[in-house]
């Protein structure tokens, strides 16, 4: 029997893989452009230390390619209840790449932001949410014995 697909998962899962497309090309663009603007300082004698920006830009990267894998899943398995969990861990790793932007945001001397915080958040918690929805789901059709 075919279980009754996860609607809440699945637009959720649609989002993340835009965000991630979104994301990953905004890295691509930041990556280059960090390496234009350490090039273009570098032939004009200044000290350039495009560490942190160039780490921050491959974290924009690496979470676009997560957002958009745990979009993939979430759209793949929203008809899976048995599939839960790994939705659930890949939306947590969503979570913490999110948390650890604003972080390196503050670390590179920017303000705290909640409302970038809360906004980067909403999908990926929403996400986690339908996610846990399908594992209850899992376990509501479990054959008891």
């Amino acid at each position: 029997m075919e279980a009754k697909s996860n609607g809440f998962l699945k637009v959720t899962g649609i989002l993340m893989i835009i965000g991630g497309v979104l994301s990953f090309i905004v890295g691509i663009i930041a990556v280059l452009g960090v390496a234009l603007v350490a090039t273009i300082a570098a032939a004009a004698g200044a000290p350039v230390s495009a560490g942190l920006l160039t780490f921050s830009c491959i974290l924009v990267l690496v979470s676009g390619v997560v957002s958009f894998v745990a979009g993939i899943m979430g759209v793949k398995n929203a008809n899976k209840p048995e599939k839960a969990q790994k939705c659930i861990v890949i939306g947590i790793i969503v979570i913490i790449l999110s948390i650890l932007g604003t972080i390196l945001s503050l670390a590179a001397g920017g303000k705290f932001n909640f409302i970038n915080l809360i906004t980067g958040l909403i999908i990926p918690v929403l996400y986690l949410l339908g996610a846990f929805q399908n594992k209850k789901a899992a376990a509501d059709i479990a054959p008891v014995e």
